[in-house]
């Protein structure tokens, strides 16, 4: 793709500023400060890529990984508004799910330990599970303040914490998981994902694609699924004082 092509597909941003600027959403300032800060920051990335692809040291690879992880980790904090130490339960969580899926990845030699290969990979995986413990931290507040007396009530027949609270942590593991496992079922079906687009675009065979895209749907359930019940179980006792009882 050339630059020239591209700057005439950047007309397609004018669609939702015309959209927000008719329907009176007052939008429009927010889409351009995104766009441009998507814009900077991705030409940022890409340099500091080319600069780490070239060096090829998995210290470099792993400093890298950790940071995005940091980034992500401190993203979920409006999530988790009022968790105390959210942001180090969620860099534990993620930590433990990117190390979990990047180390059967590498094992059973589906990608090489190569910065070309782990770091959109560990990208992904760090992006859905962020999101995943987002949406799970907010199913806890909200469920917490909902079914205040249910668990009041479990703890007063001499239920524990983890007793009381489990329908709470089962529900919010399982809403957190449920648009990762939505978007499994629509594969190829409803959509062609970004990774089997990409490699379909610059020329690989749909079905090498198919086997990679296959693989990051793997690698996203596995990972996911690791980090938000660790991230879970880690914040919930933050609802209860030291006297096990609910926190107002």
């Amino acid at each position: 793709m050339s630059t020239m092509s591209l700057i005439i597909a950047s007309c397609l941003v004018a669609i939702p500023i015309f959209i927000s600027y008719k329907e009176h959403l007052n939008l429009e300032k927010e889409i351009l400060i995104s766009i441009l800060r998507a814009i900077i920051q991705l030409v940022i990335v890409g340099y500091i890529l080319d600069i780490i692809f070239g060096l090829e040291k998995p210290i470099f690879t792993i400093l890298l990984i950790l940071i995005m992880i940091i980034n992500a980790a401190i993203n979920t904090k409006k999530r988790g508004e009022g968790i105390k130490n959210v942001v180090l339960i969620s860099f534990i969580s993620m930590v433990s799910g990117t190390i979990v899926t990047i180390t059967v990845l590498v094992a059973s030699k589906a990608i090489v330990f190569t910065p070309n290969e782990v770091i959109p990979i560990a990208g992904m995986v760090v992006s859905n599970s962020m999101v995943a413990i987002g949406l799970s931290y907010r199913n806890l507040i909200n469920s917490f303040n909902i079914r205040r007396s249910e668990v009041e009530v479990k703890l007063s027949l001499g239920a524990d914490i983890k007793e009381a609270s489990r329908d709470i942590l089962r529900e919010s593991i399982k809403m957190a998981l449920s648009p990762t496992i939505d978007s499994a079922k629509t594969l190829g079906i409803v959509s062609l994902p970004g990774m089997m687009t990409g490699l379909i675009l610059a020329g690989t065979a749909p079905l090498i694609a198919i086997k990679f895209q296959i693989m990051v749907t793997f690698m996203i359930l596995s990972s996911s699924s690791i980090s938000t019940m660790i991230a879970t179980y880690m914040s919930y006792k933050d609802f209860f004082n030291d006297r096990k009882q609910l926190k107002i």
